[in-house]
């Protein structure tokens, strides 16, 4: 699987009473997302820009996946940097649906 093809893909609803991906799948669907880490669980990577305005508006792109998806992260915004870290907090862990925004939001950065 590639960062395309996942991003290609959309979210499906996640209630709960699903296990979350083991590290083995997580790790195989890592390989699609270099510049991505798993840390504490969680599907992480800190995107570092220019100015401030330039990481106000990827974090406003970021909401807009969000929505599109209805599947939110955890933001970290710094002067000129924001951390982006997925999880599913339904199932309390990682799940198709962390992979395929972060490959949408590496598809954003790319257009």
């Amino acid at each position: 699987m590639n960062a395309c093809s996942l991003a290609d893909r959309h979210c499906q609803a996640c209630e709960g009473g699903v296990a979350p991906l083991d590290i083995a799948a997580a790790t195989e669907m890592l390989h699609a997302l270099p510049e991505w880490a798993l840390r504490e669980e969680r599907l992480e990577k800190t995107f570092v820009f220019r100015n401030h305005y330039e990481a106000m508006a990827f974090v406003n792109a970021v909401a807009w996946v969000s929505h599109r998806e209805n599947h939110h992260p955890e933001l970290t915004v710094g002067y000129k940097d924001v951390r982006v870290r997925y999880w599913t907090h339904a199932i309390g862990g990682l799940s198709e649906n962390d992979f395929i925004c972060a490959a949408k939001l590496e598809k954003l950065l790319n257009l």
